[in-house]
């Protein structure tokens, strides 16, 4: 059954009716039919929120705040059908699914407690006066958000801000509008926020540049969150800039596990292998090169390869079992296929894979990476990743830092001290010691450095990025004026 979502006229401003085909990445049909915006259609998007702006705003926060819990309770309850959707849509494995589906209410659960976070500041005055720093909402935020975790990179950008008492306007991926733009459309409206506060921007990709370049350049919006590749990313930032707006941008990732010769060997193979080849490596935080201590190469290595070789690969709507799933389409296929081509030509060994079957790639370990290898300086988002060894800490730092990205990292070793101080020197955003690159959790501060983007997103650090701070003071102390005046 083809499934048929269309959005909202806003109020009788829209000029098109326009649908556009969203696809079941693994077997390329039809999986529901959409809604295909244009620019006019987010202009008139963005005038309803900025309309609804002031009495959103103007709500107690803690009215806000229980919006959010609703939200999160109606998510919790549409659980099942959420992990279908993401299956159907988006190419997800069910656990992946069921990861995802539970987080993304999580979000809505840690917004709703930011609203108590919102503190300002009494700042000491040599006059006398009761100075204050407050922080206020911003307006209109555009959020843009990714195909690859759909549901919860949607409700990160904007769960926060809405929180704070900014609207919303939300452009979802082309490859996943579903899950993440419509279905947060139903829950919000099924929750009771306000019309106007929450809108949704669904196109497909021949509109997406004019639809992008409209939630970026229209002067009631205030604030831009993005998250997607760092070749957009980049046209995202400079865009805000030019207008002088505040942009959170977190992109693509380049990121390393630093496996020393000390680490659980057990614990070592079971990070990389999830971190690789979850969701088949479609995760900016996914480990996209193992470094590992040349006296454990040869036994991290087999193990390593006897664990990805059990990952099965199919369609992960036909079985539960079926773990890597499709890239998401044709395109990233490509990418995939001409790093993989071009470290094989150059030397590199395949140990483990390497077949690609339609958008079926299968998880693929190689050895024998060298940097002028476009594997190892490119990201890759695929299930595709090099074991390299080093000879000590400093090396090891060194092929790490060794590019344009700045996002994750792990470090696996039993010595903490050294794990913390290898992690000190690492040029990320974020590290995490005994464990995976890939890692997050709603109130924490999420984002990277360099190619990795600017900003951070979760928590309190949405707050900021999302809130204007103003400074205000009652005079109590009669500063005086020039006696000429």
């Amino acid at each position: 059954m083809i499934r048929v979502f269309e959005g909202p006229d806003f109020g009788g401003r829209t000029s098109t009716r326009r649908m556009f085909k969203d696809l079941n990445p693994a077997d390329g049909s039809v999986w529901a039919e959409v809604t295909d915006y244009g620019r006019d259609e987010a202009a008139a998007a963005i005038e309803t929120a900025h309309a609804a702006f002031p009495e959103w705003s103007a709500l107690p926060f803690s009215k806000r705040a229980h919006y959010m819990t609703k939200v999160a309770e109606i998510l919790e309850k549409r659980k099942p059908e959420i992990v279908e959707a993401l299956q159907g849509e988006g190419g997800g494995w069910f656990g992946k699914g069921m990861f995802e589906a539970g987080y993304t209410a999580e979000v809505f659960h840690a917004a709703a407690a930011s609203t108590w976070q919102s503190t300002g500041e009494v700042l000491p005055s040599e006059y006398g006066k009761m100075s204050m720093a407050v922080r206020r909402p911003m307006g209109v935020v555009a959020v843009i958000s990714p195909w690859n975790f759909p549901c919860i990179l949607s409700a990160r950008g904007f769960a926060f801000p809405l929180a704070a008492g900014n609207t919303i306007v939300l452009k979802p991926s082309e490859e996943t509008p579903y899950c993440g733009g419509v279905l947060f459309a139903e829950v919000l409206e099924e929750a009771g926020v306000p019309k106007g506060v929450f809108n949704v921007v669904t196109c497909s990709r021949e509109q997406v540049q004019e639809v992008g370049d409209e939630l970026i350049e229209h002067p009631y919006v205030r604030g831009i969150s993005f998250t997607g590749s760092t070749a957009v990313g980049r046209q995202v930032a400079a865009k805000a800039g030019a207008h002088l707006k505040k942009c959170c941008v977190e992109l693509g990732g380049k990121d390393s596990l630093i496996v020393c010769e000390d680490a659980d060997m057990e614990r070592a193979t079971q990070a990389a292998n999830f971190g690789s080849f979850m969701h088949q490596g479609q995760i900016c935080m996914s480990v996209e090169k193992v470094l590992v201590h040349e006296k454990i190469f040869d036994p991290f290595l087999k193990r390593f390869v006897e664990r990805a070789q059990q990952l099965k690969v199919g369609d992960p709507t036909k079985s539960k079992e079926n773990i890597i799933g499709p890239l998401i389409n044709d395109k990233q296929v490509a990418k995939v296929r001409e790093q993989l081509e071009d470290a094989i030509a150059k030397g590199a060994k395949v140990v483990l894979g390497g077949k690609i079957d339609g958008r079926y790639v299968e998880p693929t370990i190689l050895t024998g990476v060298t940097p002028e290898m476009k594997l190892y300086q490119d990201e890759t988002f695929g299930p595709v990743v090099p074991v390299i060894p080093f000879r000590n800490d400093d090396e090891a730092v060194q092929i790490a830092n060794d590019t344009e990205y700045g996002l994750s990292a792990g470090v696996m070793t039993r010595n903490e001290a050294r794990g913390l101080a290898i992690a000190s020197r690492l040029d990320t955003g974020n590290c995490h010691v005994n464990c995976s690159s890939v890692n997050d959790e709603p109130h924490v501060p999420f984002g990277g450095f360099r190619a990795s983007g600017v900003g951070k997103h979760g928590g309190r650090w949405s707050l900021e990025a999302f809130t204007e701070t103003r400074w205000i003071t009652l005079d109590r102390g009669g500063r005086p004026f020039p006696p000429m005046f």
